[in-house]
């Protein structure tokens, strides 16, 4: 039995749920990416009486490590390390592209392509197979009309995320799919007790946000 406290605040949705052996307990969400913050810990309380339970129940904590908002990330990452060091669990971490692969996977479509807006014609993004086999590492990608070629020449693509729209601006494609639909937390269930189950934690002391690029902070 794994009791396990999801966290996924990497873009302008945050979402939390709470699931016992993917079953689940508790779901809050937020869609003001400015109150992540605020809205997080009190949310995480309310989770806990919402399914009759406390945190000294908890197996372990689950959290998305980016790519994706700066701010955001921190802001996941910083509570559930709290959690894991205040009541010694494990700490289970969460590629947000892989999330996005996984919720996205369907039958029709030979690569997965995760794309989250970056701003202006950037995306973070990365390329899965049908199994969810990494095929191309997490980066910063400048869209244009070549982005993708190999993949788009191999067999059905399908882009998900909330930078759907600015692939269908660039590239049009007989093997294109399209899912503009982001995960939650409720997303998160499968993939974190696969890695409860197989002990895949996370260093709580060393683990950091997957930035995929440099942040820098505005001057003023």
């Amino acid at each position: 039995m794994a009791i396990i406290l999801h966290i996924d605040t990497a873009v302008e949705t945050a979402s939390i749920c709470l699931a016992e052996n993917n079953v689940l307990a508790g779901f809050e969400m937020n869609e003001v990416q400015k109150e992540h913050s605020s809205w997080l810990h009190p949310a995480i309380r309310r989770i806990f009486e919402m399914a009759g339970k406390s945190p000294a129940d908890l197996d372990a904590v689950a959290v998305t490590v980016g790519p994706g908002s700066y701010t955001g990330l921190r802001v996941g990452l910083s509570a559930a390390k709290g959690l894991c060091f205040s009541l010694g669990k494990p700490l289970i971490s969460i590629n947000t592209l892989e999330l996005m692969a996984s919720d996205a996977r369907t039958e029709g479509a030979d690569f997965i392509i995760p794309v989250i807006d970056a701003r202006r014609m950037e995306v973070f993004t990365a390329v899965y197979d049908h199994t969810l086999l990494e095929l191309e590492k997490p980066s910063a990608l400048i869209l244009d009309e070549n982005s993708y070629g190999y993949f788009l020449n191999k067999g059905k693509i399908l882009f998900t995320g909330n930078a759907v729209n600015k692939v269908r601006k660039i590239i049009r494609h007989d093997n294109v799919l399209y899912h503009e639909q982001m995960p939650t937390a409720k997303s998160m269930t499968s993939l974190a007790l696969d890695r409860f189950i197989s002990m895949d934690f996370s260093d709580v002391a060393y683990l950091e946000p997957m930035y995929v690029k440099e942040f820098h902070e505005a001057k003023h």
